[in-house]
């Protein structure tokens, strides 16, 4: 008679299972709360303290560590000496595992949860099983994923046995499980000593959504969310209408999410390529969307908005008018939401908390075989700033250059902004020059250059710029500073009567 163990924390589906396993003729045995309920099911089970003559102890901690369970899973059939060891032993063999661990994942998401109940969520007891079973995969069938009941259910019914395909597709199932659970647990007990570096790192991603393809269509992906509940990101997005959204989409949410959180006041980004062709800050949202949308009429075209208010008929109109793929709010109002729907193919994404700043998160660039780590980009601005020119900014310059280093600080690198009235009217990102992200973005801001700012995420290595700026009309520029030829650039724009603020702060993006 096959023996199949059967001890879960997840119950879904598991009588129904249980009873068809009886009915083939397996015999069952299980464990606490599992035993339980089968047996008021009126399955035929066994309690597990029956095989190893040995009760559940320590509030459970302790009841399938032991011989009579391992050594029946974990013995190879066709090994004779094996085979003897277990007769000797009157070791009954373990033919399927069913389990699924405690809930840690869901434990360490609770609110006000004590460090007490994480631990004893841990779960030990479960992960040596199922490890054991999927290492004997040759012999034994392991299952974890309710959803793969009916799968082995059906081959039981039709041959008798799982075939050897299906085993190791459970057993790959189980180590990706446990990898990922312990996973959890690493990264926690890095967080409560606030270990950034570890010597070892355990990454844990859980699949949301299979992608159409990647970047270009000749590349397959995925879009795998982290663990935990991290609000304001697209991870936690709702879809509300639309299709599926792509790879590209994605990463582009991405950003114009990254971008939205630097600003307080009503803001709108409008996004292509992971930078943005606009940016507009206003009293009300909808002045906001009119600046945005005046910095690059065309390039908006297939892009992405992200805007921090909740968005609203007014907004919608306008946003109608135009081709755009996402639409980002962190709420929509009915009338918007009847205007956008009424176009097929856009999607519309609800994030709630998206002005929510994750400080504590890490940024991970993968490179051919290795992995970059480091903090995120958090930080805006040192505690004071320096002007390093004789003339000071107005009060309206720096409003509008400090408008300006929040635009640049999430553009890639070398990245400019020309800005005015809280409006980006020219924006330079990805270029291998920073003169020519300067003259670029220039010509972009279409002879609406003078009076204006400039924001540079990095210093300027040479005054050219500065004389093209001042040239163009451009009053006022914050730069972190710190080049070898600082002095001179100070002199030209001193030269030139304007106003130089130094951050201190470089924000390059790569």
């Amino acid at each position: 008679m096959k023996r199949a163990l059967i001890s879960v924390y997840d119950k879904t589906g598991i009588k129904d299972f249980a009873h068809k396993l009886m009915d083939l003729g397996w015999e069952i045995i299980s464990t606490g709360g599992t035993y339980k309920e089968l047996k008021k099911a009126g399955i035929d089970v066994i309690e597990i303290e029956n095989i190893t003559d040995f009760p559940e102890i320590l509030d459970g901690r302790v009841k399938t560590l032991n011989p009579y369970i391992h050594g029946g899973i974990l013995y190879k059939r066709d090994d004779n000496s094996h085979v003897k060891t277990i007769e000797e032993m009157n070791i009954g063999p373990v033919d399927m595992v069913v389990n699924n661990l405690y809930p840690f994942e869901e434990t360490i998401n609770k609110a006000d949860v004590s460090h007490d109940e994480i631990i004893e969520n841990i779960d030990i007891g479960g992960p040596s099983m199922i490890r054991a079973a999927a290492k004997n995969y040759k012999y034994v069938s392991v299952i974890v994923d309710p959803k793969d009941y009916d799968k082995v259910l059906a081959e039981l019914e039709t041959d008798e046995d799982t075939s050897i395909e299906t085993r190791r597709y459970l057993a790959r199932k189980v180590f990706n499980y446990t990898a990922y659970y312990d996973a959890l647990i690493s990264n926690y007990f890095n967080q409560l000593d606030n270990v950034q570096y570890p010597d070892y790192v355990a990454l844990g991603y859980k699949l949301q959504q299979g992608l159409r393809y990647g970047e270009n269509p000749h590349q397959s992906a995925a879009f795998y969310r982290e663990a935990g509940k991290i609000k304001g990101t697209i991870a936690n997005g709702a879809k509300l209408h639309g299709k599926d959204l792509s790879f590209n989409n994605i990463n582009d949410a991405n950003a114009a999410i990254d971008m939205i959180k630097e600003f307080d006041e009503p803001t709108v980004v409008a996004l292509k390529h992971t930078n943005a062709c606009g940016i507009g800050s206003g009293d009300t949202l909808l002045e906001a969307y009119n600046k945005a949308y005046e910095c690059d009429t065309e390039s908006i075209y297939g892009g992405i908005i992200v805007v921090n208010r909740q968005l609203d008929k007014d907004v919608a109109m306008e946003i109608s008018e135009i081709f755009i793929e996402v639409v980002i709010a962190p709420s929509f109002t009915k009338k918007a939401m009847d205007i956008l729907t009424k176009k097929k193919n856009i999607r519309l994404i609800q994030i709630e908390g998206i002005k929510n700043i994750n400080n504590n998160e890490i940024d991970f660039k993968r490179v051919s075989g290795g992995l970059l780590i480091q903090q995120k980009d958090s930080i805006l601005l040192n505690d004071e700033i320096e002007v390093a020119t004789d003339r000071q900014p107005t009060k309206k310059e720096m409003e509008d250059l400090l408008f300006a280093w929040k635009a640049v600080k999430n553009n890639k690198s070398n990245g400019v902004v020309l800005a005015k009235d809280k409006a980006t009217l020219g924006l330079g990102a990805g270029e291998v020059n920073r003169f020519w992200a300067v003259e670029n973005t220039i010509e972009r801001a279409k002879g609406k250059v003078k009076g204006s700012v400039l924001a540079s995420d990095a210093f300027f290595p040479f005054k050219d710029s500065i004389e093209i700026l001042a040239k163009a009309g451009v009053t006022a520029i914050i730069q972190p500073g710190g080049s070898i030829r600082d002095k001179e650039v100070i002199e030209e724009a001193n030269k030139n009567n304007m106003s130089m603020v130094f951050t201190g702060i470089r924000h390059f993006k790569h």
